[in-house]
């Protein structure tokens, strides 16, 4: 008997690692793709959904791909074009596509399509917040129509990699996150939060990059590891050494897969005054508060058995 597929629902800001994840995705023949959301972050809105449009296409989904808000909720946009190239591929150029965006927006999107499947739609989270904000705009009730939501986001006893305290997708629309995070204390089951703590221990070598230019000469491989040695060149530059952090496909392997990562009950919120800390992410674990827990916090990953089973998945879809 076939087990029933996923219904999934990927918002994210394309972005080097965030095609990773969607390629991963794309490579599980349990998803079903309800929809991929294109939100302003890594690159504008347009590069974002460029990218999507082409990987879509190229990894032969027909799930609707919309485009999201230009720019966060309240702070004007800032990008990330010195970590994933002007647009966000790295040296990638993903070649040119007649396919057509959908015509809803994506706050839109989130919305129809939490509908059309109550209670069983998954929702990833890889970038900014703002579109699935903008969804609880349009349907409040949304955090009792999704099965779960997975977010890559924050730092809870971790430095930043935006400011000091501040990981880049709640930096850049803080309000739409914790937003997010205020509703959805109200879900049937938590949101698990994967913050650099965990997602920092995943560290893409060489070795790393010559096992997945290894798997075939297929367009969509090529195009990733070209695009990861702009990831390794900037980690490089940025005083890591000749490897890459590579935080979204984390996220979506352990919404799939759970045994990859540990994760703790916490209540968490954002930071939006603070003059040398707004952004960042804070996490009671003292119970100081006085808070339910909000999140499911990704604690303890098991590094080297994630990126053996990404390579695994990748090679079952593409290898000879």
């Amino acid at each position: 008997m076939t087990s029933p597929r996923i219904p999934l629902l990927l918002d994210c800001d394309t972005g080097i690692d965030d095609a990773i994840a969607l390629t991963y995705l794309a490579s599980r023949p349990e998803v079903e793709f309800a929809g991929i959301v294109s939100t302003a972050g890594n690159v504008t809105t347009e590069h974002v959904l460029d990218n999507n449009l082409a990987l879509a296409d190229m990894l032969g989904l027909d799930a609707p791909v919309a485009r999201g808000a230009d720019a966060p909720l309240v702070q004007e946009l800032m990008t990330a074009e010195d970590t994933h190239g002007p647009t966000g591929m790295g040296h990638a150029q993903l070649p040119a596509t007649t396919r057509s965006a959908d015509p809803r927006s994506g706050a839109q999107l989130w919305v129809d399509a939490a509908r059309a499947r109550p209670g069983a739609l998954v929702g990833l989270v890889l970038g900014p917040h703002t579109n699935l904000a903008l969804a609880l705009e349009i349907e409040p009730e949304l955090p009792q129509l999704l099965s779960r939501l997975h977010i890559m986001g924050g730092a809870i006893n971790h430095r930043g990699n935006t400011l000091p305290t501040t990981e880049w997708n709640i930096a850049v629309d803080p309000e739409a996150a914790q937003r997010v995070l205020a509703a959805f204390s109200s879900a049937p089951r938590r949101p698990v939060l994967a913050p650099l703590d965990a997602t920092e221990s995943v560290r893409f070598t060489q070795e790393t990059l010559d096992a997945l230019r290894a798997i075939s000469d297929h367009p969509v491989i090529a195009a990733l590891a070209e695009a990861l040695r702009w990831y390794f060149e900037f980690h490089e530059a940025d005083g890591f050494g000749w490897m890459a952090h590579v935080h979204d496909p984390l996220v979506a392997a352990h919404a799939l897969v759970p045994e990859l990562a540990r994760t703790a009950p916490l209540a968490v919120d954002v930071e939006l005054e603070g003059t040398l800390t707004r952004g960042q992410t804070v996490g009671d674990w003292l119970g100081r508060w006085g808070r339910e827990p909000n999140v499911d916090v990704m604690t303890e990953v098991d590094a080297d058995c994630f990126v053996a089973h990404l390579l695994a998945v990748l090679r079952a879809r593409f290898g000879a």
